[in-house]
């Protein structure tokens, strides 16, 4: 007769799981052993549980399949939650395994109780607890389907006495994903066609909801001589191979992306949930389409709302649609190219001794990396400068915690992704803050000889924290960061470290770096003071500035004020002849 435990592992084998991250401990000891015994599933360690959990969403973000990670009761399953609700809000299938308390204590504020369900039910599209042995396959059964189907986190609590207990029948189930297409009813179809067609000219705005319909996408920006802005979450599916394509807009866009949606008559939303107000023009038409019909007009008002899924909803829509004159493309386009200049023209080399530009290190690094390289930034200054300087082709991946936007990800994101796929050029783009708070993966990469490829961006600051408070016209503070050589400290540990203080030697360590067959780490030390504006400044933002500026002098730092200048001196001069 088979345990709780052996059962669950069965299952998820099964089910085409072959590892669970997490961290060991006594209330995961039956699910411990039964993967010990089990040739077709591995454990993977790691050294924080969050880090589990960040894992197992990266790697179900790439293989599109169920993950699985766990922690022990209490306090090791309380680590997986930042993790968790990254891999939630990302969309991603993976299945959590909270172990829990011996059933008898519950209720008695026992040693490391807390309380899983409720603490899992808002990062979560499934949170139940398995109560009896005869529970658990059908609450499996019922979990793995919901993270599959929804494309979200499943949580199981389960008791460790639980686990250990025989079931009464070893049954297995296979969930299948289902493959289906929604589209939206032909009436709203044909409102949404006349509407583009009654427009003088379109601007699309993608997502991550174009994932597998670029094709469709540049069938429509022909169409209508539409210019294509793409989020972030929308950048790897939107950019390649596409001459309709004018960068980002928002926060982290620039100039082409948020002028090219200003200058538009109409706005086609596809597949995005992009979160800020501000860059969406008031007088638009606005058409968006999603498959979570709850999602559509929740950030801006919307004039027609079509649900479904982005590929069969352009496919039903392109039949009704009239071609339209290129002299919005050709002027988008245009400022594209100005835009891209301007960016080209920051991501410049410094002669020695002068801190290195973070645009160069990402112009650099875009140039060496594979073609078929996963990019993962940490959330901060990394993300803007891979939202900004990144290529992508068709074969690379971009990702990241982009929509839960958490510190630390970069790193424990990669384990998932080379865990998965030893072969595949992995590149975690680190914060100095990022690596630090979660250091102790540096010792998961070593143990398991993983061959990330870590590229810091040393500043010695929360870099996007002082640009943050810049704007609100406050005196940076609390944002220093005093950093250890992270190439020896990589060293310490049996890993590659490579130090760069010098623009002329960015080149080289990356090539060293990628040409290597193991994990290697390139410490860069950049400059502190970098600028990097949003496409369009409020009056606000400006007055937050100057005060910046007037406190800063007035508290006695005016240092900082000829650092900052002397750093983004190319801004205020550029070379590039217009």
């Amino acid at each position: 007769m088979a345990t709780v435990a052996e059962n669950l592992i069965d299952t998820l084998v099964a089910n085409g799981v072959e590892r669970m991250y997490g961290i060991s401990g006594d209330s995961l000891n039956g699910i411990t052993e039964a993967i010990r015994q089990h040739e077709g599933i591995a454990w993977v360690p790691v050294r924080h549980e969050e880090s589990a959990a960040f894992a197992a969403g990266a790697e179900a973000e790439m293989s599109g399949t169920l993950s699985v990670c766990a922690g022990s009761c209490g306090p090791g399953n309380l680590h997986l939650i930042n993790g968790l609700y990254d891999a939630q809000r990302n969309r991603v299938p993976v299945l959590a395994i909270a172990a829990h308390i011996p059933t008898a204590e519950i209720g008695t504020e026992y040693f490391q109780e807390t309380r899983p369900q409720d603490l899992f039910r808002e990062c979560s599209v499934y949170c139940e607890y398995v109560a009896s042995p005869e529970q658990m396959p059908r609450l499996l059964r019922i979990a793995m389907r919901a993270a599959v189907e929804q494309r979200g986190v499943a949580v199981l609590v389960i008791p460790g006495d639980v686990a250990l207990a025989d079931i009464p029948s070893n049954e297995v189930t296979v969930v299948t994903a289902t493959q289906s297409s929604t589209t939206p009813a032909p009436v709203q179809i044909q409102q949404a066609a006349d509407a583009l067609n009654a427009a003088s000219s379109v601007t699309i705005l993608g997502g991550a909801g174009t994932k597998d319909a670029h094709t469709q996408v540049r069938a429509l920006a022909k169409r209508l001589s539409a210019p294509v802005v793409h989020a972030l979450r929308g950048k790897e599916y939107l950019e390649p191979d596409n001459p309709y394509d004018v960068g980002l807009t928002g926060l982290l866009g620039f100039a082409s992306g948020y002028q090219a949606m200003q200058d538009a008559d109409a706005l086609l939303l596809l597949g995005t949930d992009f979160p800020y107000p501000q860059f969406i023009p008031e007088k638009n038409t606005v058409i968006q389409v999603d498959i979570r019909g709850e999602h559509i007009g929740r950030r801006y008002p919307v004039d027609i709302a079509l649900r479904g899924d982005v590929k069969s909803t352009v496919d039903a829509l392109l039949p009704h649609l009239d071609a339209k004159g290129d002299k919005h493309l050709k002027a988008a386009r245009k400022q594209y190219e100005k835009s891209r200049a301007q960016l080209d023209d920051v991501a410049t080399p410094e002669p020695d001794g002068v801190d290195i530009h973070p645009q160069y290190l990402t112009r650099v690094l875009d140039q060496i990396a594979p073609d078929d390289a996963v990019f993962i930034p940490d959330v901060g200054s990394p993300v803007m400068y891979a939202a900004r300087y990144l290529t992508m082709n068709g074969k690379r991946r971009l990702i990241g915690s982009f929509s839960h936007g958490t510190m630390a990800n970069a790193l424990p994101q990669s384990l998932g992704v080379l865990s998965h796929d030893r072969t595949r050029p992995t590149v975690a783009m680190c914060g100095d803050g990022g690596l630090s708070m979660l250091l102790g993966e540096l010792l998961t990469v070593a143990q398991q000889k993983l061959p990330v490829k870590m590229v810091v961006y040393n500043n010695s600051s929360l870099n996007f924290v002082e640009l943050e408070m810049k704007a609100a016209g406050i005196v940076n503070h609390a944002t220093d960061l005093e950093n250890p050589n992270f190439a020896a400290l990589a060293q310490a540990v049996g890993i590659t470290g490579i130090r760069v203080e010098n623009s002329g030697d960015v080149e080289a360590a990356l090539r060293e770096a990628f040409a290597h067959e193991g994990p290697v780490l390139v410490d860069v030390v950049t400059a502190r003071h970098e600028l990097s504006m949003p496409p369009t400044i409020t009056a606000e933002q400006a007055k937050g500035f100057t005060l910046y500026a007037i406190r800063t002098v007035l508290s006695g730092r005016g240092d900082e004020l000829i650092d900052l200048a002397a750093t983004n001196k190319r801004r205020l001069f550029p070379s590039r002849k217009k």
